[in-house]
């Protein structure tokens, strides 16, 4: 501040001295209101910068208003194993206990009711837990041993076992949450609680992107299953840029909603609009340095040339008979999860780095024999074949791929245990989930549950585990990859202590 005559100046603004034009009351308004829009407009240039707003070090952006394709973290915290990921969740949360942890202990004692020792006073849902006894139920499948690691595998997996030998598989699992839709948050989010950014959104926070005409979060959600309900805040942004929230493709006509002009406009004036909108949005970022306009006009350019991109992307005439053959009949559905695989690895080539696919239909808690036949019968290959097709491809080094639910099922059934039925209840303490690819050693079983598949005995994996291994092969450490929100900290991984798994990683 200094004084010029009657002037009072703050820096580049001006205010009428008060024993001229003004009461003091007045002048302190202005005076204050003008302080405030300094520090308002230094708090937001603090934000923008937070959230990788600035332009890259060589100056380049993406829209020409400070996006940079380049995430905030500039180099990573070390070298990654893995360039993206592919992640299948099944929603609903599959039974370990048919798929593959083996525990011929539960057909020997079949029917018997689960040891006070073994549950150890456990909650149990209400959907069980008012049962008169809980009755031990040994798989109605047979389990074989794979591979030259002699994994065992459910009869149900033909086509993954296959694959053991690739694959390190998590058996010791375990959760916090008892219900799906806390369950399914934490994993996709890291908090039980809505509202964190996902686990694709923080990727794309810290690593950007590698193809400015495609998203770099990508979800896709096997068509006409209906289970446990899925909500776009799983793939959602949190307190992070909007920008970097997952990307929704459909079966269909049209992949992208909303992506296609109207009736009337075409590629020439949608680009005029665009270019006179970028320059309307451009004169106000000048003035106020909102990142959300840099964010808005991003996000149009990106839909305008989404408008080639993503129907090449989901055309699948070029792909050869012996690939869709691989993937089997229902590949050629649009929708189906044969036909998302297929679209993972096509999407995955072109540099998408965070793939997300969810296959519902998984919450057997009744009828679990026919359930999981459907369930597998409907994954098993597609599976198989996307592993097969990344290593043909040569991108099954780079690519992480990651099989897995929110939780298990119980040992014990829930209702009425027969011959050749029975149901499983939500099950936290354990389950089973697999990676393979993006540096993560082959052939490997990590960690060891009960005799009667109840606890986890050695060497448990936490949700906030998993998370820190998974960021550690795209070369993350998850104690400094962190974002400002509400004062703090924030980390995918929490506060809670967290590691990532070396033993299942081939460079640790």
């Amino acid at each position: 501040m200094r004084n010029q005559g009657n002037q009072l100046m703050f820096n580049d603004m001006r205010f009428d001295a008060p024993n001229k034009h003004l009461g003091r009351r007045d002048w302190l308004f202005r005076a204050g209101m003008g302080l405030g829009g300094i520090a308002l407009a230094d708090l937001m240039a603090r934000d923008s910068r937070a959230f990788g707003d600035d332009r890259a070090k060589d100056g380049s952006s993406e829209s020409g208003l400070g996006i940079a394709s380049r995430g905030v973290l500039n180099p990573t915290h070390h070298a990654p194993t893995a360039k993206r990921v592919i992640y299948l969740f099944m929603a609903g949360g599959p039974s370990q206990l048919e798929t593959f942890d083996y525990k011929p202990l539960l057909n020997e004692k079949q029917g018997e009711p689960l040891p006070d020792s073994v549950r150890q006073g456990q909650r149990l849902t209400g959907m069980s837990g008012n049962q008169a006894i809980l009755p031990l139920a040994g798989s109605i499948f047979k389990f074989a041993q794979h591979g030259q690691c002699g994994a065992w595998v459910s009869e149900l997996l033909p086509h993954t076992a296959k694959y053991v030998d690739d694959m390190a598989i998590i058996r010791s699992m375990t959760t916090e949450a008892i219900n799906h839709d806390p369950a399914i948050t934490f994993l996709q989010t890291g908090n039980q609680i809505s509202g964190r950014p996902s686990i694709g959104a923080w990727i794309q926070y810290g690593l950007g992107t590698d193809n400015e005409n495609l998203p770099s979060f990508v979800v896709l959600i096997t068509k006409g299953k209906v289970d446990q309900p899925l909500y776009s805040r799983l793939w959602g942004a949190g307190f992070l840029p909007a920008r970097y929230q997952g990307v929704q493709f459909r079966s269909g006509k049209e992949p992208v909603l909303y992506l296609t002009n109207p009736s009337g406009i075409d590629a020439t004036s949608r680009r005029q609009m665009l270019d006179r909108l970028q320059d309307l949005h451009q004169l106000q970022a000048e003035t106020t340095r909102d990142p959300d306009l840099s964010a808005r006009i991003a996000q149009y350019e990106m839909a305008y040339r989404m408008q080639s991109s993503v129907p090449e992307v989901t055309d699948m005439s070029s792909e050869s008979e012996a690939t869709l053959e691989r993937y089997g009949t229902s590949v050629r559905t649009p929708g189906t999860f044969a036909a998302n695989c297929l679209l993972a690895r096509r999407l995955a080539e072109r540099g998408v780095k965070f793939i997300q696919l969810y296959h519902q239909g998984w919450d057997h808690h009744g009828g679990v024999p026919g359930g999981m036949r459907t369930q597998c019968g409907e994954t098993d290959q597609p599976t198989a074949a996307l592993l097969q097709d990344l290593k043909d491809r040569g991108m099954f080094e780079d690519t992480l791929v990651i099989w897995g639910g929110e939780f298990g099922r119980t040992n014990y059934s829930q209702g009425k245990l027969t011959a050749t039925d029975y149901g499983r209840d939500h099950h936290p303490r354990c389950f089973s989930m697999w990676m393979a690819g993006g540096g993560v050693r082959g052939g490997v079983t990590y960690g060891e549950t009960c005799p009667f598949g109840y606890s986890v005995v050695d060497k448990p994996v936490h949700v906030r585990d998993f998370h820190a291994t998974l960021l550690h092969t795209l070369g993350i450490d998850h104690e400094r990859f962190t974002a400002k929100f509400q004062g703090l900290d924030a980390r995918l991984t929490g506060v809670d202590p967290a590691h990532a798994i070396r033993e299942i990683l081939a460079k640790s």
